[in-house]
């Protein structure tokens, strides 16, 4: 197995990416330039939409999908010509909050089926401390009836791919790898070098690397829990949360967090699954739980602010036309899952508010899937009783006030606005009438 690195590099052999979303496919793409890959994904579609040249998640857009030399392929048997396997799969929450191995365990099978000796399995899905070697390696030794350690080797690189981030990219964030023994994580180290500028860091283990990744977006949950919390406190207070931030800013070792919806597939989900271990060894969290419930509830705060401005507003709840400007986890990024935004709109349906959405961001295809909701084009927001500026994707960013003014039904006294970001000038909006309100 020595010569494995040396052989990827003259492309006597060949990487495989297994699931190519919004981590997997610029992973396999940005290897493309150095070294022979195929790129695997269950999702026939989508492997269609990769080989026509279109790239569904804009991480990399469609001109480089159109040029890379990525194999895609839906055939998992091809996964059999590759020696080094880098596996990308999801690992989101149940209803429960409780760790959805589904996604890993599938690809592991997969692979498994399709593993051929003096292989080296990368991991690069989030998980707890121990997946990897209790979880999956049994799973690729059962499929595949060969031993870990004399057959094939394991290793874990957390991914660290932020979707939407032009600026933070894999080549340019630091690549935490780790292996089983010296010669995997060597090789490991190697051909992770290959692609990654900005170097990597050598973990100790299997075990600390996967700590690492799922105590990053803990730390950062934690720390926008704070935000919310000390946003309903300044909210109750009468201050502006924004103004009190930039003021405690001018610290140098201030953190600059803000409030917000926490959505995505990281930072909402990973303290779950560090918090499910800690409970299996019989330690129940507070802080993280704690920072968990309160960002949990966002949705539920920023629509009980709306009903009470549309009531300070003389405007009547029930059935009130409400419209949603963006609807993605994050801004000018397409992906809808584990969005937020969703949590706002179930609440308000408690109100018997059905709210009109528009993102022309976002994936409306997935959206519908997975949420049964229909965008519509923004020029259909005409006599609303309240806009809810709900993601700072960059076209709403130049929005002028005559474009909101444009939404709003004349006859009432007062437009209210919730903008949950920030985005806009508070006292310009105040100064024009409007019952602004923002996290």
């Amino acid at each position: 197995m020595g010569n494995l690195y040396e052989d990827i590099v003259a492309k006597k052999e060949k990487i495989s990416l297994v699931g190519l979303g919004y981590v997997g496919m610029p992973i396999a793409v940005s290897f493309a330039k150095k070294v022979d890959v195929i790129g695997f994904d269950v999702n026939k579609q989508k492997i269609e939409l990769y080989r026509s040249g279109i790239d569904p998640t804009k991480e990399v857009g469609d001109d480089v999908i159109k040029h890379t030399t990525v194999d895609f392929t839906d055939d998992e048997k091809r996964l059999k010509e590759a020696k080094f396997h880098i596996v990308a799969v999801p690992t989101p929450v149940n209803r429960d909050h409780t760790p959805d191995l589904t996604p890993v365990e599938g690809a592991s099978h997969v692979l498994g089926r399709n593993l051929t000796k003096g292989s080296i399995v990368v991991y690069e899905s989030t998980v707890y401390p121990g997946v990897t070697e209790e979880i999956c390696v049994p799973i690729l030794e059962e499929e595949s009836g060969l031993k870990c350690g004399t057959d094939f080797k394991i290793a874990y690189s957390p991914e660290r791919i932020n979707p939407g981030d032009k600026v933070h990219r894999l080549e340019t964030i630091v690549k935490i790898v780790s292996g089983m023994d010296e010669e995997t994580l060597d090789i490991v180290a190697k051909v992770y070098e290959l692609v990654v500028e900005a170097g990597v860091h050598r973990a100790e283990s299997i075990k600390v690397a996967e700590a690492a990744k799922v105590i990053e977006n803990s730390q950062r949950d934690i720390n926008i829990a704070f935000m919310n919390e000390l946003s309903i406190i300044f909210n109750k207070l009468g201050i502006d949360t924004k103004a009190v931030l930039e003021a405690a800013g001018t610290k140098w070792n201030f953190l600059n967090f803000a409030p917000g919806l926490v959505g995505g597939h990281c930072i909402g989900v990973d303290p779950y699954y560090l918090t499910y271990k800690a409970e299996q060894l019989g330690y129940h969290s507070r802080i993280i739980l704690s920072g968990r419930t309160i960002n949990d509830d966002m949705g539920k705060y920023v629509v009980e602010n709306l009903v009470k401005s549309l009531i300070k507003a003389g405007i009547r709840v029930k059935d009130a036309k409400v419209g949603i400007l963006g609807f993605t986890f994050k801004e000018n990024c397409p992906d809808t899952r584990n969005t937020r935004i969703i949590d706002i709109v179930n609440e308000l349906k408690e109100y018997t508010i059905e709210p009109m959405i528009s993102d022309s961001t976002a994936d409306a295809a997935e959206a519908e899937r997975e949420y049964g909701v229909t965008f519509v084009d923004e020029n259909m927001f005409k006599d609303l009783d309240a806009v809810i500026l709900a993601v700072a994707h960059t076209k709403y960013l130049d929005m002028r006030m005559e474009n909101i003014d444009s939404m709003y039904n004349k006859k009432n006294a007062q437009k209210v606005l919730i903008d949950i970001k920030g985005l806009l000038n508070k006292k310009e909006y105040e100064d024009a009438g409007y019952l602004y309100w923002r996290l």
